[in-house]
């Protein structure tokens, strides 16, 4: 588990001494200057972290905090390209910072060597910074969609650890993505979504025994009882609620697995086939016939025997991959990470680099101090280092009194609420409280 000191020298040498070397190397500071990178990063990062709405005057008072003496005219006058470059350094510095908590105690979590899951979240940006994030344009309006950058996170779930954060242009779709999920531990669990299926990850992650839980693609051809079957044309003539066999994927070489099915209400099921027709005119394409013939069943594929892992426990395991969903979540409701007050382009790609930043560092804080209390609200934790986040601006230049400060905020995240436990739809940490242990897997 990372310490309360080993979290003030991963913020001070990030935020002070990589910032400060960031500044020079992207030319933000050429001369002598009272603000040079650090000044600017712990600057934006503290007040963003504090205020994500935070107005010139409150970031010139952030500054001060931090021992700058900046009007807010002229903080604003050095948000320019030089500074997004210095910001983004930065936050490719924070990345490779790894933070982890120790493993939350939940009988599950005892097979694995690690859960992991991967998504992404699109920030839409100016149209002015198309050459520097492309996005997929299609917007209503000129301009909309042309740009946009895609944050890539995969995130393991027992130690809470981001082992990576990716910036990419907007329009790189999912699957094309670098991929992060492999190298990973013998043991481990991989639960990721259709966007980002591929057969040449799967069995990569296979043959180092790595274990994974997936969604399949409508037009996957699979094979079984020596034939070669199309799926939307077998499976929705099958009989009963649920579903599962062994099967093989692909053509040569052929991917093992479990196939996991079961038929959804049909509520559900026509409104499944309202969203991809909707979503189908929106996009100017004509929904597959596939995909509508089975939007009546949740798919799955996994290479966990039914001796590691039932049909029954799966269909609880594959909530957990929505805890992405909640942290992306946090980060724009709470964090506001795709929400700004200016009309400049640069000032507004200053400010996203910060604030994604910051998150990192309200990460941190987190596994650091109530991580390992499965039922913690990360909604009540990150109001609490909000309020917190100036008294850090204010002790953050020497380390016994930044040390102070972060202890200070762990005792008060270590009082933060719980999650009310709910009967009508239970929350992750119900289902997975409900699953037993098993002998770790190999």
């Amino acid at each position: 588990m990372t310490t309360i000191p080993e979290v003030t020298r991963a913020m001070q040498t990030v935020l002070t001494d990589v910032a400060r070397q960031a500044g020079r190397e992207s030319g933000f500071v050429q001369r002598q200057s009272k603000l040079d990178g650090a000044g600017l990063v712990q600057t934006l990062v503290f007040g963003f972290l504090a205020n994500p709405q935070a107005t010139w005057n409150e970031l010139a008072q952030t500054a001060a905090l931090c021992g700058i003496d900046i009007t807010a005219q002229g903080l604003d006058e050095r948000l320019g390209s030089t500074a997004a470059e210095c910001l983004r350094l930065v936050l490719q510095a924070a990345v490779g910072t790894l933070v982890q908590a120790d493993r939350v105690d939940l009988p599950v979590w005892q097979r694995f060597k690690g859960v992991y899951v991967q998504d992404s979240s699109t920030i839409a940006l100016p149209a002015a910074l198309t050459d520097v994030w492309a996005g997929c344009g299609g917007g209503h309006h000129p301009g909309d969609g042309a740009a946009a950058v895609k944050v890539q996170v995969p995130w393991e779930l027992t130690t809470g650890q981001l082992s990576a954060l990716q910036l990419q242009p907007g329009r790189i779709p999912d699957q094309k993505a670098t991929p992060m999920l492999l190298g990973l531990p013998a043991g481990a669990v991989c639960l990721t979504d259709l966007g980002y299926f591929c057969l040449e990850r799967l069995a990569s992650q296979a043959a180092t025994g790595v274990y994974w839980l997936t969604r399949l693609k409508a037009r996957q051809r699979l094979t079984f009882d020596g034939q070669l079957r199309v799926l939307a044309d077998w499976l929705p003539a099958q009989p009963g609620p649920t579903l599962e066999r062994a099967v093989s994927l692909g053509v040569q070489p052929h991917l093992a697995c479990r196939l996991l099915a079961m038929r959804v209400a049909p509520p559900v099921a026509r409104q499944r086939r309202r969203q991809l027709r909707a979503e189908a005119r929106r996009k100017g394409v004509t929904v597959s016939q596939e995909r509508l013939r089975l939007a009546d069943w949740e798919i799955f594929i996994t290479n966990l025997s039914p001796e590691q892992l039932s049909l029954a426990e799966a269909w609880q395991l594959v909530h957990v991959r929505w805890q992405i969903e909640v942290l992306f979540k946090l980060w724009k409701s709470q964090g506001q990470v795709d929400a700004w007050r200016s009309a400049k382009p640069w000032r507004i790609l200053c400010e996203v680099y910060a604030k994604l930043i910051g998150q990192l560092v309200q990460h941190w804080l987190i596994l650091v101090s109530c991580w390992t209390v499965p039922d913690r609200s990360l909604v009540q934790a990150a109001q609490t280092i909000r309020k917190q986040a100036l008294h850090l601006a204010s002790r953050f230049s020497q380390s016994a009194g930044l040390a102070e400060a972060l202890a200070i905020v762990q005792r008060c995240l270590q009082q933060v609420g719980r999650l009310n436990k709910r009967r009508a739809a239970p929350s992750t940490y119900q289902i997975l409280a409900g699953l037993p242990a098993r002998p770790a897997l190999a």
